[in-house]
């Protein structure tokens, strides 16, 4: 495994779920950072908590630890290696990615614990 660096973002996210036929509310749209998912079933936000949406289903505080890339495409296994250290400390994840990178997020009670695991694997996580 080559070493890979991972930071830790300072706020803390929420995960929405609303109908697959719901706008994108303009507050989304304004934010610095955030992750939209659309299949038939459902549209899927990722925003920082400080955004507030009216959703039919909300899961609340989470953190993200961003893989630091930009990473290629052609990469094989990265968030299979991160995915089985967090698997094996007992953290839950929820992944999003984009062109560049991939962003793990973790719920915050247990961010200490997936730092520490992630350190005992060799990553470096910078907070």
């Amino acid at each position: 495994m080559a070493i890979q660096t991972l930071a830790v973002l300072p706020e803390q996210f929420n995960i929405h779920g609303l109908a697959p036929d719901a706008p994108i509310p303009q507050a989304v749209l304004s934010s610095d950072m955030y992750f939209i998912g659309k299949t038939d079933d459902q549209l899927s936000l990722v925003v920082p908590d400080t955004i507030d949406i009216t959703s039919e289903d909300i899961d609340k505080n989470w953190r993200v630890l961003e893989l630091i890339g930009p990473l290629q495409l052609s990469m094989v296994g990265i968030m299979a290696q991160i995915g089985q250290v967090l698997a094996k400390a007992k953290v839950s994840i929820f992944i999003v990615s984009t062109f560049d990178t991939d962003f793990f997020l973790v719920k915050d009670n247990k961010l200490s614990v997936a730092i520490s695991a992630l350190r005992q694997a060799g990553y470096t996580v910078n907070e």
